[in-house]
C-alpha cells in the first residue's frame, strides 16, 4: 500500500558539510522529537487504515441490506421473503411490511406457505416471532405494536405441533420477560389499551399448547410466577376482561410445585402444624439431621458437596473463654439409616418448600411461626441451610425480606442507640426470631447479589433489585453492629454457648453473635457507608478502651497466650486476664471495622518488630536484581535489617554505606522486575490490577518458590513501611483476609465472565492455545444452568475461577508473607485498607503537609529563593502532575497513609548546581530531589515537569 503521510523510513542526510555546535541535551531532544514525529506518523498510517476498513465494510455491509430488502419486497410471505427479514433483523419497517401482509391475507394463507418447506419454514417463523416479540417489547406504545401482536396469536394458534417447537424457542429467550416489560410499559390509566388485551392470550399460550408433563410447561409456570405475577398491582394494569381471561387460563390444577395438603388444612390448621414442626425440631440435638462427621472433619456446604477441591467457608474467629481445655467432647450422634434419611430430605425440598410459602402466602399472621419453622429447620439440618434459604429468596423474590424488615426489625427495640442493654432483656426474646431470619436471607441474597443491584444502579429495569433501599440498610446495618458491639463486649464471656433466647428460638448468645457478625461482614464487604461514626466515639473513644497503647498491649497479652498454647502450665492466663482480652479480641477480630483504622494501624506497629537483630549483608548485581535477590533473600530473615551492596557491570562494589537507601532503590527495582507481567507469574485485569497467573505453568515449583519470595518481599514492605506502587485485584486482596470471594468479585477477574455466565456446570478454560471444558460438579456437561440451581452455580463457578485456580500460587504467596505479617493483625483491615497500607491513600496530595514536612540541603532552606519559586510551581500542579512529581522523588505515585511525616526517610530537597541548563535529577533511594539553583519561575516549571514526565532518575543528572 502506497503511503498515506509521506515516507519517513528514509532518513535524511546534510551532505553540505556544515557543522552546528549543540549540547548533549539539545542531540537528546532532537532525536526525541525525531522519534516522536516518526511514531506519530506511523500512528496517522494506522488509523487511516482502519478508518478505510471500517468504512468499507460500512458501504458494503449497507449494500447487502439494500439488497436483501429488495428481495424481501419482491416475495414477503414466501421462504425467500422470511429469510430475508430474519437477515435483516431489527428493522422495524420490514416488520410493519410482513405483518400487514400476513393479517390481510388470512389464516389460510398463512399456513399454506409452511407447506412448501416445513422444516426450514418452522426455523424460520421462530426467529421471525422472535423480532415481533421484541419490537413489541422496545416500543409497546407505537403503532405496530397491536397488529405484531395479532400476529404473533395468530402464529402460536394456527400452526398445530409447531407451536410447541415456536413456544419453547421463546421460552429460552426471555418470553416472559418480553412480555413484562411491554405490561409495564402502560401505566394504570392506559389499561383500556387494545395491545394489552392482545397481550394475555400470549401470557396463557404455553399453558395450551405445552405437555403438563414437559419441563418447558414447569418452567413457563415458574417464570409466570416470577416475571408476571411479581409485576406492581398488576390487576389493576389489565382490562376487566382480561383478568378474567387471565385466570381463567391459568393452570391451577396443574401447578407441580402446589402441595393442596396444606391448602386444605386453613389458617388455623396450618399455624398449628409448623408450631408442632417447631416443637419438634427444637426437641431435636443440634445437628441431628446431620450424617455424623469424622474427627477432624468440618460440615460443608451442600452447594460444595459436588466441587471435590472446595473450601470451606472460612467464619470468622470466635474468641470464648472456657474453664476447662480438657473437657471431653460430646459424644456423636447416631446416624439415620438411608430410608429415613430419603424421607427427611422431602422437607428440605423445593417443591415442600414452596408449598409451604404458597399456603402462608399473603397471611401476615403466618409470618412469626413460619420464620421460627424454618430457623428451627435450619438448626436441626445446618447443611441444608443454604438450600432453605436460596429456595425462599427465590420464590419470595425478596418480598419476605422487605416484609421482615418493615413489619418486625424497623421498631425492634434490639440494637436501638437508646438503650444497649435491651440486647439481653428477656422481655424482648420474641424480637429475636424475625431478626436473625433476616440476617440468615439477607446474608444468602449477597453470596450472589452484583454491585448494581446491591445499590440500584443496574441499566435494565426488569434487573432484580436489592430488596432494602439504601436508607433502610443504613439503619440495619446500625442495629447490627449495635447487637454485635454489645455482644462481643461483655466482660463475662461465660454462658455464652448455651440456649439463653427463648423457647421457640433453641439459639445460644454464640450463635446469635455470629448470625449477626457474618451479616454485618457482608454488608460490610460491599463497600457500603455505615454511618457509625457517632457510634464510635460514644462506645470507643469515650471509654478509652482502644487506644494504640491498649492495642499493643494487648497483642502482646494475646503473643503470651500463644506462646504457652504448647505447655499451658507454665504461662497460663488467669480468669482476670481472659475476661480482659476475650470481649476486646473479638471486636478486632470479628468487627475491626468498628475501631477507628488509625487506631488499629497505629496499634500495631509496636507488636511485631523485632530490632536490635543482626544485619543481613547482600551482594547484588545491577542487571540481575530479581535473581540475585531471589538466590540470596530467599530464606534469608528478612524481619533483620538488609544491608544492599551493588556489583556494577566489571564486577566491583560500588562506593557508599547503605543506611537504607540502598536497600530502598533495591527494594524498588525488585518490584519493578518482580511484578512485570511479561515474567508469566501475574496478570493485570482492565483496572491494570495484579492477580496470580491460572496458567498451568504457574504452579511448577520452581514458579511457586517465585510466589513465596513475593509473598515475603511485600510482607518485608508492610514490615518496614515502604510504599510499593503495585494494587492488586480485589478478589485476590480479600484471600489476603481469609474471605471468600463471590460472584460480584468476578467483575474484578473478568467482566466478560462476570456478565455471560454459561448454561450448564461447566467452565472453560485455555491453555497454550487448547481450549477444555471442565465439569464444575459429576456429568456437569449435562446439567441446565436453571432457575433452581441457578445460586449453586454461581457458587460454584466463583470459587472455580477466584480460588480454585489460583490455589496454589495463593498458598505460596501467603505462605512467604505469612513470615513476616501476621495473619491474624492482617485480618483487622478490609480489602481496601491493606492495599492502602501497600501503597499509601490515592488520596489529593497535600501540598502544604509535604513542605511541612521537607528537609533541606546544602545551600536550601525553607526561605531560599528556589525553594520559594519551587513551591509555588508545585502548588499549581494538577493532581496527575503532583503525582508524577512524587513517583520521581520517592518511587511511589501515592502518599503515605497518614501524611509525609510517616515517609522514611522524609522528603528532600538539595541543591544541585548554579546552572539553570540542567534538569532536576532524584534518588529515590532516600527520597532526595537535587535541584538546581533556578531564578526563573519558567523555567523551573519547564525543567521540572520535563524531569518528572521523562521516566528517569540518576540519568537526568
Amino acid at each position: 500500500m502506497l503511503p498515506i503521510f509521506g515516507d519517513e523510513r528514509r532518513r535524511p542526510i546534510n551532505l553540505g558539510g556544515t557543522q552546528s555546535v549543540t549540547t548533549s541535551a539539545g542531540i537528546l531532544d532532537g532525536a526525541k522529537a525525531r522519534r516522536n514525529e516518526r511514531l506519530e506518523q506511523k500512528r496517522k498510517q494506522e488509523k487511516a487504515i482502519r478508518l478505510q476498513a471500517w468504512w468499507r465494510g460500512t458501504r458494503e455491509a449497507r449494500q447487502v441490506r439494500r439488497e436483501m430488502t429488495t428481495m424481501f419486497e419482491r416475495d414477503i410471505t414466501g421462504i425467500t421473503g422470511l429469510r430475508c427479514l430474519v437477515l435483516i433483523g431489527n428493522n422495524n419497517d420490514a416488520l410493519r411490511k410482513w405483518s400487514d401482509v400476513v393479517l390481510r391475507s388470512g389464516k389460510d394463507t398463512f399456513l399454506s406457505l409452511s407447506k412448501e418447506q416445513p422444516e426450514s419454514w418452522i426455523v424460520l417463523i421462530r426467529q421471525v416471532s422472535l423480532l415481533l416479540l421484541r419490537a413489541v417489547a422496545s416500543s409497546p406504545h407505537s403503532e405496530d405494536a397491536l397488529s405484531h401482536l395479532q400476529v404473533l396469536n395468530l402464529i402460536l394458534s394456527s400452526t398445530g405441533e409447531a407451536s410447541s417447537s415456536i413456544i419453547e424457542y421463546l421460552l429460552r429467550r426471555d418470553f416472559y420477560l418480553l412480555i413484562a416489560s411491554c405490561i409495564t410499559a402502560f401505566s394504570i390509566e392506559l389499561k383500556n389499551s387494545p395491545a394489552l388485551a392482545s397481550i394475555i392470550p400470549l401470557i396463557i399460550a404455553p399453558f395450551s399448547i405445552l405437555p403438563k408433563t414437559s419441563t418447558s410447561f414447569g418452567q413457563s409456570v415458574t417464570h409466570l410466577m416470577a416475571q408476571i405475577f411479581t409485576i406492581p398491582l398488576l390487576p389493576n394494569r389489565l382490562p376487566l376482561q382480561s383478568v378474567t381471561q387471565l385466570s381463567s387460563g391459568l393452570p391451577l390444577a396443574s401447578l407441580p410445585v402446589l402441595d393442596t395438603r396444606y391448602s386444605k388444612l386453613g389458617g388455623p390448621g396450618l399455624k398449628t402444624y409448623l408450631r408442632l414442626l417447631v416443637l419438634l425440631f427444637n426437641s431435636l440435638p443440634i445437628l441431628a439431621f446431620d450424617p455424623p462427621l469424622k474427627q477432624g472433619t468440618t460440615a460443608r456446604s451442600e452447594w460444595a458437596a459436588g466441587d471435590s477441591d472446595s473450601d470451606s467457608e472460612q467464619h470468622p474467629i470466635l474468641v470464648s473463654a472456657v474453664s476447662d481445655f480438657s473437657a471431653p467432647a460430646p459424644p456423636p450422634l447416631p446416624s439415620l439409616d438411608p430410608r429415613t434419611r430419603k424421607r427427611l430430605e422431602i422437607l428440605t425440598s423445593l417443591p415442600h418448600i414452596n408449598a409451604i410459602l404458597a399456603a402462608t402466602k399473603l397471611q401476615a399472621q403466618m409470618q412469626p411461626v413460619l420464620v421460627a419453622y424454618f430457623l428451627a429447620l435450619d438448626t436441626v439440618w445446618p447443611t441444608k441451610k443454604e438450600r432453605i434459604l436460596s429456595a425462599v429468596l427465590i420464590y419470595t423474590g425478596g418480598g419476605l425480606l422487605r416484609e421482615l424488615y418493615r413489619g418486625y426489625v424497623r421498631g425492634s427495640p434490639l440494637g436501638g442507640d437508646e438503650n444497649a442493654g435491651a440486647v439481653m432483656d428477656p422481655a424482648h426474646a420474641s424480637s429475636w426470631p424475625p431478626l436473625l431470619f433476616l440476617a440468615d436471607l439477607y446474608t444468602q441474597a449477597l453470596l450472589t447479589m452484583g454491585d448494581d443491584e446491591f445499590f440500584g444502579t443496574a441499566s435494565s429495569p426488569s434487573a432484580p433489585r436489592n430488596p432494602l433501599s439504601l436508607d433502610e440498610l443504613t439503619s440495619f446495618s446500625r442495629q447490627l453492629l449495635n447487637i454485635a458491639f454489645t455482644l462481643y463486649f461483655r466482660e463475662d464471656q461465660s454462658g455464652f454457648q448455651e440456649p439463653a433466647v427463648s423457647g421457640d428460638l433453641r439459639c445460644s448468645w454464640g450463635m446469635i453473635r455470629e448470625k449477626v457478625t457474618k451479616c454485618l461482614l457482608g454488608i460490610h464487604a460491599r463497600e457500603y457507608a455505615i454511618d457509625m461514626q457517632s457510634f464510635v466515639e460514644a462506645a470507643v473513644y469515650a471509654l478509652g478502651y482502644f487506644t494504640s497503647t491498649h492495642l499493643t498491649d494487648l497483642y502482646s497479652r494475646f503473643e503470651e497466650q500463644q506462646l504457652a498454647l504448647p505447655g499451658l502450665a507454665p504461662r497460663q492466663m488467669s480468669k482476670r486476664q481472659i475476661a480482659y482480652m476475650s470481649p476486646r479480641l473479638g471486636i478486632l477480630n470479628n468487627i475491626p471495622f468498628a475501631i477507628p483504622f488509625e487506631v488499629r494501624r497505629y496499634g500495631s506497629l509496636g507488636v511485631t518488630r523485632h530490632s536490635l537483630l543482626n544485619k543481613t549483608r547482600v551482594h547484588v548485581r545491577r542487571g540481575n536484581v530479581s535473581q540475585d535477590g531471589f538466590d540470596k533473600l530467599g530464606d534469608a530473615n528478612l524481619k533483620s535489617p538488609i544491608e544492599i551492596t551493588f556489583i556494577d557491570q566489571f564486577g566491583q562494589e560500588e562506593a557508599g554505606i547503605d543506611g537504607g537507601g540502598v536497600f530502598k532503590e533495591f527494594f524498588t527495582s525488585l518490584c519493578m522486575e518482580v511484578f512485570d507481567t511479561n515474567r508469566g507469574l501475574w496478570l493485570a485485569n482492565q483496572k491494570n490490577e495484579l492477580y496470580p497467573n491460572p496458567h498451568g505453568y504457574a504452579t511448577e515449583r520452581h514458579s511457586l518458590n517465585w510466589y513465596r519470595f513475593i509473598g515475603r518481599i511485600l510482607g518485608k514492605a508492610m514490615y518496614e513501611g515502604i510504599l510499593v506502587d503495585v494494587a492488586f485485584a480485589g478478589f485476590f486482596l480479600a484471600k489476603w483476609l481469609g474471605k471468600q470471594s463471590f460472584l460480584d468479585d468476578l467483575a474484578s477477574l473478568d467482566p466478560e465472565l462476570y456478565n455471560d455466565l454459561a448454561l450448564n456446570f461447566t467452565v472453560a478454560v485455555e491453555e497454550f492455545g487448547v481450549a477444555k471444558t471442565i465439569d464444575l460438579i459429576p456429568n456437569g456437561s449435562n446439567t441446565p444452568v436453571t432457575r433452581e440451581n441457578r445460586l449453586q452455580y454461581i457458587h460454584l463457578i466463583s470459587h472455580y475461577r477466584l480460588t480454585k485456580q489460583i490455589r496454589a500460587q495463593s498458598d505460596a504467596f501467603f505462605e512467604g508473607l505469612s513470615e513476616l505479617i501476621d495473619p491474624n493483625w492482617l485480618r483487622m483491615f478490609n480489602q481496601q485498607e491493606v492495599q492502602i497500607l501497600l501503597g499509601g491513600v490515592n488520596a489529593p496530595i497535600d501540598m502544604d503537609d509535604l513542605r511541612q514536612h521537607t528537609q533541606y540541603g546544602g545551600l536550601y532552606d525553607d526561605n531560599h529563593e528556589t525553594i520559594v519559586l519551587f513551591w509555588k510551581v508545585v502548588n499549581a500542579f494538577d493532581h496527575e502532575q503532583r503525582r508524577a512529581l512524587l513517583r520521581f522523588v520517592t518511587s511511589c505515585s501515592r502518599p503515605p497513609l497518614l501524611g509525609f511525616k510517616e515517609l522514611i526517610p522524609n522528603f528532600s530537597i538539595r541543591d544541585s548546581s548554579a546552572d539553570e541548563s540542567r534538569l532536576p535529577s532524584s534518588s529515590t533511594c532516600v527520597n532526595l530531589l537535587k535541584l538546581p539553583r533556578y531564578k526563573s519561575e519558567r523555567v523551573l516549571r519547564e525543567k521540572l515537569l520535563r524531569a518528572i514526565n521523562s521516566q528517569a532518575g540518576f540519568d537526568l543528572s
